[in-house]
């Protein structure tokens, strides 16, 4: 008899072929995760799990995203900070969602079409690396807790998205040719600053200034920018500028020409390990303190639950809000928040 997994299906290509895929070893569930947004996507869900003739069902999430996701997002950014809400959501709503069914559905695992990759060892640890292909997402799965990714199948680690696409074209599901969703799934838009308009008062207008303390201009709101950001400031300065600080208290946005935002030390709290113990000594990683950014040498040292990373190479603008990856080759160690850089 085969073994049961609960797959989330999104509605998009990645998670129809993971069922078809699963399908060849699994009895599949196709569970869909409602935010709200709307009745297409589920419509392309249920669409897919009747072509494969796979069970179906729906559950609704919007309070616990709302709880754990869109109301800490909003407030990070009231306070100048930069979230990243897919790295809270996995943990905090998605694969709990996922979970809770497979636990009334009796299932074994639980699967998300994730380009990532798991190790399960003889000795019950569980390693989380990074995807095969340069469509990797294992940098947003670095905040699952162990004993989550104990029961958590990703079948897409070894695919590249043409070979994804290509698979689901022949296999003929309907969302073979459907385009790839936004990063921020409860923002279909992209704007995040009218969502957060929407949602209630936000930050007012207030002064660019420089290092010194001159007026330079006016910004929109403290929300509408993050710490590094050069694009959008609508400043003429005869040279590039960035944003170098954001200060919520006087609502001021200081700009520079950058050099200042280079840093050595980053330090960062509320670590997660996966796989092992938090190290005891120093213990040199491979650091990604963005999710598109390439990996960098650093010498990390816990106390308490304090994360310091010494860089070999100077870092432009780590960000507070933003997540800090640690990498042995391909796996991922843990991860820690950003709380500040020097």
């Amino acid at each position: 008899m085969k073994q049961a997994v609960v797959l989330g299906l999104s509605g998009g290509v990645d998670s129809a072929v993971s069922a078809a895929l699963l399908q060849k070893t699994y009895t599949v569930h196709g569970l869909y995760l409602d935010i709200g947004l709307g009745d297409q996507a589920r419509a392309d869900a249920e669409a897919v799990a009747r072509q494969l003739g796979i069970s179906f069902s729906v559950q609704d999430i919007r309070s616990e995203l709302e709880t754990h996701v869109c109301a800490p997002f909003a407030a990070a950014y009231q306070i100048g900070k930069t979230p990243i809400p897919c790295a809270v959501c996995n943990p905090m709503v998605k694969f709990p969602a996922l979970l809770k069914k497979a636990a009334e559905l009796g299932a074994d695992w639980v699967a998300t079409g994730h380009y990532a990759n798991l190790t399960h060892m003889p000795d019950g640890r569980v390693f989380l690396r990074q995807g095969k292909t340069r469509n990797d997402q294992a940098y947003l799965l670095a905040r699952l807790p162990e004993e989550m990714l104990a029961h958590i199948l990703f079948p897409l680690g070894d695919y590249e998205k043409p070979q994804v696409r290509a698979l689901a074209e022949s296999l003929g599901l309907s969302v073979a040719a459907k385009p790839d969703s936004m990063d921020i799934c409860f923002v279909p838009d992209g704007n995040y600053a009218s969502w957060m308009q929407r949602r209630g008062p936000v930050p007012p207008p207030g002064f660019f200034v420089d290092e010194a303390g001159n007026i330079l201009g006016r910004h929109k709101g403290i929300h509408h920018y993050t710490l590094g950001q050069r694009r959008g400031l609508h400043i003429a300065m005869g040279y590039r500028v960035f944003v170098s600080k954001i200060d919520p208290e006087t609502n001021q946005i200081t700009l520079s020409e950058g050099s200042g935002l280079l840093a050595t030390q980053v330090f960062c709290q509320t670590p997660n390990w996966i796989g092992m113990a938090p190290p005891e000594a120093p213990i040199h990683v491979a650091v990604k303190l963005r999710h598109t950014k390439q990996t960098l040498p650093a010498r990390l040292t816990q106390q308490d639950d304090i994360i310091h990373l010494a860089l070999e190479t100077p870092a432009r603008a780590p960000t507070p809000g933003q997540m800090a990856v640690f990498y042995e080759e391909d796996r991922i160690l843990g991860s820690a928040w950003i709380a500040s850089s020097k």
